[in-house]
């Protein structure tokens, strides 16, 4: 098997990692994220016309009777379309709604959802959203440690904020609206991300063992270069499925799927070069990983 030198380019891949971080941050500073109806209240209306109809009339016709703000997508077929209302429309502006387009309408338009939601719960779901990020980031800094060693923990953490923190740039700089949806898609990729930090972290605690000869650059090249046949077939299947959904599922989840795709790119990139790279940093050696020898028992008896 040929080793691939990954570690060669790890400064290279540090600057890269360094400069989406600070463009994504730069980003968080001047533009913000695209904050949908869930975080920033308000009224969403989905209506469905018996016959197809055309979005830009729509958008005319409401603007025309007051609601400049309303955003209009299709949603599922050509005959079925959301409304959001942005914040200042009250509970009852759905129906009302309904009434402007039923005016300017030949045909019969049906309600078929009404949701509000106030600022204050807006407010409360983001920053509940945020709470549940550290709270995913703070478990699973624990889990790592008792699983492998804390060198492994505070580095698998690293990666993760950094694999976050560029997907959410990622809709800052694009203007992507952040609803739910995404929220779940980021926690799916720190779920993801880490799912694929730990397979490499398993081969490289097991390398540690069993090439002891070897440095601490070369184990990590070995282990990075014996996994990443499943990195890449993981990762191929699950990025064709998201495809998928990004191009035929529709309005709803077109932001989930976006998410998950740049997560699962920037988790891939991550786990071969950013979690590994951060090992490295902080000095690992197979003395982090040897198994404690007990008194009065030989050493390479324990060691697997």
């Amino acid at each position: 098997m040929k080793v691939i030198n990954f570690m060669g380019r790890r400064k290279l891949a540090l600057v890269f990692s360094v400069v989406m971080l600070l463009v994504s941050i730069a980003s968080f500073v001047t533009r913000q994220l695209n904050w949908g109806l869930d975080f920033t209240g308000g009224t969403l209306v989905e209506a469905h016309y018996s016959q197809t109809v055309e979005l830009e009339g729509i958008r005319s016709s409401l603007t025309g009777a007051g609601y400049p703000g309303a955003v209009v997508v299709a949603f599922g077929t050509d005959r079925d379309v959301m409304i959001r209302l942005p914040q200042g429309h009250s509970e009852a502006a759905g129906h009302a709604l309904l009434r402007v387009l039923q005016d300017n309408f030949a045909g019969t338009v049906e309600l078929r959802r009404v949701e509000f939601v106030g600022p204050q719960v807006g407010d409360e779901l983001r920053e509940q959203g945020g709470l549940a990020m550290l709270l995913a980031l703070g478990l699973i800094m624990i889990y790592i440690a008792f699983r492998f060693q804390f060198k492994f923990a505070l580095s698998a953490v690293v990666a993760l904020i950094h694999d976050v923190i560029i997907t959410l740039g990622f809709f800052s700089i694009s203007g992507l609206e952040f609803d739910l949806t995404v929220l779940a898609a980021v926690l799916a990729v720190i779920g993801y991300s880490l799912n694929d930090t730990i397979v490499v972290y398993d081969r490289i605690r097991e390398n540690f063992r069993k090439l002891r000869a070897r440095s601490s650059i070369e184990v990590i090249n070995i282990s990075l270069t014996e996994t990443l046949g499943r990195t890449i077939i993981t990762s191929l299947t699950t990025v064709l499925v998201l495809i998928s959904l990004a191009v035929f599922g529709g309005e709803m989840i077109f932001g989930f799927a976006v998410a998950l795709l740049v997560g699962i790119a920037v988790g891939t990139y991550s786990s071969i070069y950013m979690a590994a790279n951060i090992l490295l940093m902080m000095g690992v050696s197979k003395e982090d990983l040897m198994v404690p020898v007990k008194e009065g028992a030989d050493e390479d008896e324990l060691m697997p």
